[in-house]
């Protein structure tokens, strides 16, 4: 079960039987209710909850499954069947998402946490074809948080010192379009192009998968790339990877403020603004962290 927007994701998805969506925009509640009284019929032999929250733990405890498993801070896993235990690392050893959520399953799989996997189609891959006619970079500048975005200025610094005359494709949403124009009119020299809201989810993760190196924040498609094994370079700002949630490619790079600083992690998901008002997490990250992961041998 995804919410709405979120489905096209799982398109051709070789292990999925139905995919059933959520509308959280409109209706919200009565259409949560839709859903439980359409899983209740299914009688599912397990649900497995990966979330924390109150809406899917009502489904879930209320599913008629044979098996209701989820996480202990759902405020409904009192009702569960099976509840694990669930820990966000504060920079000690690092748990990453997969192995958590493993946790939720091995008693009936095993030890070993699977990868996430996206299958764009062949219609996907021709749908890029034109801009992969020879190595190029990906840059997804935007963030749903301010805090884990890197900022504008700093894309564009980066820009200008690459060493390299190779396409740059601007990747993202259409609200994210505006901010990708900045950078591409900060750059003239370069062939910047902007492909904000012209691709969909599953476009993107074929055109990431051939690039030569993927520039990304802490955001969702760092875990596109991840999905597709494609080249990555995850920019965290306010966030830092012990959280868990960090790149999973077999060529993949984290790039982060050297040294620590008094205020970082300022939370686990980010804020609409620095609460300091510096942003130093991000604006003391250095072009040359970012130049470096980048060599025409990627």
């Amino acid at each position: 079960m995804v919410r709405k927007g979120n489905e096209a994701l799982l398109a051709g998805h070789p292990f999925l039987h139905e995919v059933i969506i959520w509308d959280k925009k409109e209706n919200k509640i009565i259409n949560l209710f839709r859903k439980l009284q359409y899983v209740r019929k299914k009688k599912y032999e397990k649900v497995i909850n990966v979330q924390r929250f109150a809406a899917t733990g009502l489904l879930t405890a209320f599913s008629a499954a044979g098996e209701r498993i989820g996480f202990d801070k759902n405020p409904f896993s009192f009702l569960f069947d099976k509840k694990i235990r669930h820990v966000i690392s504060d920079g000690g050893v690092t748990v990453h998402e997969i192995q958590r959520n493993n946790d939720l399953i091995r008693h009936f799989t095993d030890d070993n946490p699977g990868k996430p996997r996206l299958y764009p189609s062949v219609a996907d891959a021709a749908a890029v074809a034109k801009y992969k006619k020879g190595s190029y970079i990906c840059i997804t500048p935007a963030s749903v948080w301010f805090t884990k975005q890197y900022p504008p200025a700093r894309w564009i610094s980066f820009l200008n010192k690459f060493p390299l005359n190779l396409p740059v494709y601007l990747l993202g949403a259409p609200g994210d379009a505006s901010l990708a124009e900045e950078i591409r009119v900060g750059v003239p020299g370069l062939k910047v192009v902007n492909l904000c809201g012209q691709l969909t989810f599953l476009q993107s993760a074929s055109l990431m998968k051939g690039a030569l190196m993927n520039y990304v924040n802490d955001s969702a498609p760092m875990h596109f790339a991840s999905a597709v094994n494609a080249p990555v370079s995850a920019v965290y700002c306010s966030t830092i990877p012990e959280f868990g949630f960090g790149p999973l490619s077999d060529q993949s790079f984290i790039i982060e403020r050297q040294g620590e600083l008094y205020c970082r992690p300022c939370g686990l998901h980010g804020y609409k603004a620095c609460p300091e008002g510096h942003f130093r997490c991000a604006f003391e990250i250095a072009d040359e962290q970012l130049l470096a992961t980048i060599t025409l041998e990627s």
